[in-house]
């Protein structure tokens, strides 16, 4: 994973902002943990951003609880979902919002 992480900054496979939630959506589906693989991908992917853009992260739907149930988590897990299929967009928006 992180072999081609690598090359899609080297070759500029995608823009800086959808290599970082690409990442992200490969560290989560690895699953390491019994709980907080979300919180850790999402932190690892603006860890990711800060350093390929100086941005200071991604917003993640305004900083709110997404381990708590309710609309925001729903909408979260719905472009997880897309995004196994291969169409990050709705999680990039996700992330940007």
């Amino acid at each position: 994973m992180l072999d081609e992480i690598k090359y899609w900054i080297t070759n500029k496979t995608f823009d800086h902002i959808e290599i970082a939630i690409r990442f992200k959506h490969r560290l989560v589906s690895i699953h390491s943990f019994p709980n907080g693989n979300g919180r850790h991908s999402r932190l690892c992917a603006d860890i990711l951003i800060k350093q390929l853009t100086g941005q200071d992260g991604f917003s993640w739907g305004s900083h709110n609880n997404l381990y708590q149930e309710g609309e925001l988590r729903t909408a979260y897990i719905n472009a997880l979902k897309i995004a196994d299929t291969g169409d990050y967009r709705q999680l990039i928006e996700f992330a940007c919002s």
